[in-house]
């Protein structure tokens, strides 16, 4: 399915009595921003965490706690209740997707860098940014934003297969959420935020065998808990509400184009709380990511 057809749809109908008129009066690229900035601040306090529940344990109590928030917010037996069947099978194939995506993603970064890991999962988005390209100056966009995000996250090889193997598992799955958030987000039977919340009850029941042995030292200390929790909500709640009202009008390629500037808020982000100061070649990294995504001209603007 190309941009054109996936003309911007209204904003779900779930964000309108949730967030008043905050989802239709702030543009598309705002709400991309703050899923920018908490899609690394729950990363980053997840991995301090990671010696005391472990690696699928945190991958756990993150995405219980994203579905226990979500709950009564979408009621997520409803959502199936009044979905249609293609519908159902759309959050259900969402649902694992996230699931086995965070789980991917935690596995990796326990092995790898966390550069190493984005630039395996930027190479999938540079895939569903070119099916969107309609024009040289589309073309030339994405070439300047690929080059601005090499540059800043410093791609290198790793001897570890495995880890690796979790990487591009990772970035596989990242472009799963791409297109069936975007199908989610602009499914005709209701809302992306309720289906969203379904999609996660979903993940919950896949990773619920899978981590919970690993999590139970949380329940037994209070303050771990408390950091788990805060994790799940900066990590799958945040951000993923987030990219729901972005992607519910913004053409696919122009969101997967976006995503290049993921690199760029990691570098802020280090810098206001690691104090990273980043070199002059992150920062010419950072210009070219930003005049990439200026230059880049959605399909249906």
């Amino acid at each position: 399915m190309d941009d054109q057809a996936q003309a911007p749809a209204a904003t779900p109908a779930l964000a309108r009595p949730v967030f008043g008129r905050l989802a239709t009066s702030l543009p598309p690229h705002v709400w991309f921003g703050v899923s920018a900035v908490f899609h690394y601040l729950g990363p980053a306090f997840a991995v301090l965490l990671f010696p005391h529940v472990g690696v699928l344990g945190m991958a756990w109590l993150r995405i219980v706690t994203a579905a226990l928030v979500f709950a009564p917010l979408t009621r997520p037996w409803t959502a199936f209740a009044r979905a249609d069947r293609p519908t159902r099978l759309l959050l259900l194939a969402f649902g694992a997707c996230l699931g086995v995506m965070n789980c991917s993603f935690y596995l990796a970064l326990d092995r790898l860098p966390i550069s190493l890991v984005a630039a395996v999962e930027f190479v999938g988005t540079i895939g569903v940014a070119l099916v969107g390209v309609r024009s040289p100056r589309n073309l030339a966009a994405l070439a300047v934003a690929v080059i601005g995000t090499l540059l800043l996250i410093d791609v290198k090889w790793s001897s570890d297969p495995i880890g690796l193997f979790w990487a591009f598992l990772n970035g596989a799955l990242f472009v799963g959420y791409i297109v069936l958030g975007h199908r989610v987000a602009r499914a005709g039977a209701g809302d992306g935020i309720a289906g969203l919340g379904a999609a996660m009850a979903v993940a919950c029941l896949i990773v619920l065998p899978i981590g919970f042995t690993d999590a139970l030292p949380a329940f037994t200390a209070p303050p771990l808990l408390i950091a788990a929790i805060g994790v799940g909500i900066c990590s799958s709640v945040i951000p993923y509400i987030c990219d729901q009202l972005a992607m519910s009008r913004l053409p696919r390629s122009s969101f997967a184009l976006m995503l290049s500037l993921l690199p760029v808020t990691a570098t802020l982000i280090g810098v206001i709380v690691l104090r990273q100061i980043p070199s002059p070649t992150d920062c010419i990294g950072i210009a070219l990511v930003v005049a990439g995504v200026v230059l880049h001209k959605p399909a249906n603007a």
